[in-house]
């Protein structure tokens, strides 16, 4: 009779068990995040992830591992985080580029970046700046202007990706200023940049964090920065608007997004992460010293401003009647 009670005892205890390890399995996170970058390394969407990367064990007990996968304009390396496990271990960190909210106005896109994908935080935005090399024969806006009006030849125009905020915002230059602007796109902002340093096109476009160290290394001379107002990293620096044309974008959008159908409390989880680490003195020293301004905006209001700025976009895109081949 003892041994058949301690025996029914064993089992209780075992299957009473079973609920708490299964809870204690379950606990978010429980291994490494993989934080997928769809951009080229050294552009300023892998930047801004390598700092997350830096400061994230500091608010979680588990790393989070940052991956570049280029390809498609972005679409390559998203469309992966949408088909991924929606568990909160595959993140898309960069949500809100060009191929987000400017390319579905272009294109069919595999997915819909605003219901295949749910906004977690929003980071930073990132402002596109018109660059020159040193030795060209730009000074201004009003130079560019000048010398496709006289020459009638095109305008050739390095740009991180094709469709991407950089390569709007030059195409809506060119439509507004009567300028023939060819673009040509590379796998990210890095490489776009490396081009345009090397003298293979006329001008380019790139946000703060790709140009700025060229422009302080003397490779670069800015022209115009496609804002609304100027940019506080580079306040020297004007407007397309204070030059006459009539063009201002969003620039680039800086979050992290996870795939549609996330439990919220994940969710939630990473959205609080994102706030400590956006709340870091360090943290915000070192975008800083990106040249990148931490602008936080939690999931909700993340979510709302996406809508916007896509509608903004696609407002844009009709008014100038812009197309990509």
């Amino acid at each position: 009779m003892k041994r058949m009670i301690a025996l029914v005892a064993t089992v209780l205890f075992a299957f009473l068990a079973l609920p708490a390890a299964s809870m204690a399995a379950d606990v978010y996170p429980s291994k490494p995040v993989t934080g997928v970058v769809p951009m080229a390394a050294g552009g300023s969407s892998d930047l801004m992830a390598r700092a997350i990367e830096k400061f994230w064990t500091k608010y979680s007990n588990q790393p989070l591992v940052v991956v570049n996968k280029p390809g498609g304009g972005g679409v390559v390396g998203t469309e992966q985080v949408v088909r991924s496990r929606a568990d909160g271990y595959t993140l898309y960190i960069g949500y809100g580029s060009g191929h987000d909210v400017v390319m579905p106005s272009l294109q069919k896109m595999p997915y819909d970046p605003l219901k295949d994908l749910v906004p977690v935080a929003r980071v930073s935005i990132h402002s596109v700046v018109i660059v020159t090399g040193a030795k060209s024969p730009f000074n201004s806006i009003k130079d560019v202007v000048a010398f496709s009006k006289k020459e009638g030849k095109p305008v050739t125009t390095a740009v991180s990706v094709k469709a991407g905020a950089v390569d709007l915002a030059l195409t809506a230059f060119g439509k507004a200023a009567g300028v023939n602007i060819v673009t040509v796109p590379f796998s990210g902002g890095a490489e776009a940049t490396t081009a345009l340093a090397g003298g293979h096109l006329m001008i380019g476009g790139g946000h703060p964090s790709e140009v700025i160290p060229h422009i302080k290394a003397g490779r670069f001379k800015a022209l115009a920065v496609v804002l609304p107002q100027r940019d506080p990293t580079l306040p020297d620096v004007p407007t397309l608007k204070e030059q006459g044309i009539d063009v201002a974008t969003w620039g680039s959008i800086k979050g992290l997004a996870a795939p549609a159908g996330t439990p919220k409390e994940v969710v939630k989880y990473i959205e609080g992460t994102i706030r400590k680490i956006c709340s870091d003195p360090e943290f915000k020293k070192t975008m800083a010293n990106l040249n990148q301004p931490v602008l936080y905006q939690g999931s909700e209001e993340f979510a709302r401003f996406m809508r916007q700025a896509t509608a903004d976009y696609a407002k844009l895109i009709k008014e100038l009647n812009i197309k990509i081949d």
